[in-house]
């Protein structure tokens, strides 16, 4: 079921550059996106970038040890939101990075905040090709380290931002 809802055109920008990955000098990726929240338009009729609601890479180690963590404490208790994750993790082979989509859903959210998220997700999905990994969240038990390495690559993950899992 379509909602109807627009993605805003700094949406799709802000996708492209964290999938993109074409910073070259070290003060270029230190501006480059960790995590970014999006949500819904004070009208609800186009999905936008939440304001304030991103972690830059240049941010982790220095304002921000834990960026996973953070992120996670970066989403409402009581409504819903989509999100990319620029994921680092490691397998016994390789270190890796990639992006992952997220739909954020509390068991507290508004009924109809809930309905028009879940309608709303093709749209935005549609604006980001290429997307390995989407996960939907309901509440903070969802989000741990452990599910979060199990969708990203089960038991072939050994540590996820640097931790063990």
């Amino acid at each position: 079921m379509a909602s109807g809802v627009q993605v805003a055109d700094e949406v799709c920008r802000i996708f492209y550059d964290m999938k993109v990955r074409k910073c070259s000098t070290p003060e270029e990726i230190k501006k480059r996106k960790k995590a970014v929240i999006f949500c819904l338009s004070a009208d609800k009729k186009c999905i936008v970038v939440e304001e304030g609601k991103e972690i830059l890479v240049g941010d982790v180690g220095v304002t921000i040890t834990d960026p996973f963590k953070h992120f996670v404490g970066m989403l409402p208790e009581k409504d819903c939101r989509y999100a990319l994750y620029d994921a680092s993790f490691e397998t016994k082979e390789s270190k890796k990075e990639e992006l992952m989509f997220f739909l954020w859903a509390p068991e507290q959210a508004p009924l109809k905040s809930k309905m028009i998220y879940a309608s709303s997700k093709d749209a935005i999905k549609k604006k980001f090709p290429g997307i390995k990994h989407e996960y939907q969240a309901n509440g903070p038990e969802d989000l741990n380290r452990t599910s979060i390495a199990e969708k990203l690559g089960g038991s072939l993950i050994v540590a996820f931002e640097g931790s063990p899992v």
